[in-house]
């Protein structure tokens, strides 16, 4: 069993590093906040046989406290194991601001060096990460993070403000970063080409395109259209904004087209991947009796009895397959093929359909013919 010490375990970061580590039977967690003690501290310092270092200052009322909260209170924690005899390694959360001649650029680069330091002189291993801006759930809004900003205000109708819409944006997700930090917990070899270590991908990205794709997201409820979520980047995002809405605003309403045979609704589109939609049909009706020229469908009952129908258009032999709830079974709907489905039961019919393409009400691509 191995001890883990997280410092700034309640931040972003170090909650979603938590999580994970969590997770694993063969590692116990210590976690420190800025509601413990430093007698608390050193008590899991001493304990620690790694130390995920990632507790800090970049909003303090005065620019001392930068010092303080990052140079001084890492400072702190290195003299603890130097003065208790250990050798424990640790990896440090700084920032890519270690780069810029500012009130807390300089206290993290300051930080980085005592570590750097602190590795030297008990020939320890130590792993300092300079992350650019890091986005996933649990960001603090208008606090650091543009993503977790955005993310929030759109989701409640908050405008936002773009000043430099061309402007480019360095991103690395929290998972990828997580992942990378107990990449170098567990692995004794980790080579390093410089003192830095780097996440194992990033993603940049311009503040329009980051607004319009947050965008989409915002309005796929009300349109049902999915944005094109084949990268990752994308898939990271729109999980991103989904984490930021209110809790009373997970669920929204489909619309429901009532007719004689039931009703229908529509539940999510792509341009890229078709739409989805479901239907209630009552006993005895039957819905289709159309063919299409490329269209192709999918059914899936998942509720009653049916009857699905096939005829080739220019064909006179009638193909059946009947289905049900029960066992579920996909019907494939090719093209060329005029078909129906027909509720057989007692009950009504509950069907999934999925189709290749969305609907284009100038181009249909439907012709009646009955099976």
């Amino acid at each position: 069993m191995k001890t883990v010490l997280v410092t700034g375990a309640h931040g972003f970061i170090g909650r979603n590093l938590v999580a994970s580590l969590n997770r694993r039977e063969d590692i116990e967690v210590m976690k420190i906040d800025s509601k413990h003690s430093l007698q608390e501290l050193e008590e899991y310092a001493i304990k620690a046989d790694f130390i995920y270092h990632l507790a800090g200052i970049n909003r303090p009322d005065n620019t001392e406290e930068f010092m303080t909260g990052n140079l001084d209170y890492t400072q702190h924690l290195l003299n603890i194991l130097s003065s208790n005899g250990k050798k424990t390694p640790i990896l440090l959360s700084s920032s890519i601001q270690a780069e810029m001649d500012n009130p807390y650029g300089n206290s993290k680069r300051a930080a980085e060096e005592a570590v750097f330091a602190y590795g030297r002189n008990e020939e320890i291993r130590t792993f300092v990460f300079r992350l650019p801006n890091v986005f996933g759930k649990w960001s603090k809004p208008n606090y650091n993070s543009v993503v977790a900003t955005w993310c929030y205000n759109i989701s409640r109708d908050i405008p936002i403000k773009v000043n430099d819409p061309e402007a480019e944006v360095k991103l690395v997700y929290i998972d990828d970063v997580v992942e990378s930090f107990i990449h170098v917990m567990d692995n004794s070899d980790v080579t390093k080409t410089s003192d830095y270590l780097d996440i194992s991908r990033s993603f940049n990205v311009k503040l329009k395109e980051l607004e319009a794709s947050l965008a989409s997201f915002k309005a796929s409820r009300r349109t049902l259209v999915l944005s094109d979520l084949k990268n990752d980047f994308e898939r990271y995002l729109y999980s991103t904004y989904l984490s930021y809405l209110q809790e009373d605003d997970f669920g929204y309403n489909l619309e429901m087209k009532h007719d004689n045979r039931g009703w229908l609704a529509e539940f999510v589109k792509s341009e890229h991947s078709g739409q989805v939609f479901i239907s209630r049909t009552k006993p005895g009706i039957t819905r289709g009796n159309h063919w299409h020229h490329t269209k192709v469908e999918k059914f899936l009952v998942i509720e009653g009895e049916a009857i699905v129908k096939f005829r080739m258009i220019e064909g006179e032999e009638i193909f059946e397959y009947p289905v049900n709830g029960s066992s579920l079974r996909v019907i494939d709907i090719p093209p060329g093929y005029t078909h129906s489905i027909t509720n057989t039961g007692n009950t009504d019919v509950i069907t999934l359909f999925w189709a290749n393409e969305l609907f284009n009400p100038d181009k249909p691509d439907t012709y009646y013919l009955e099976v």
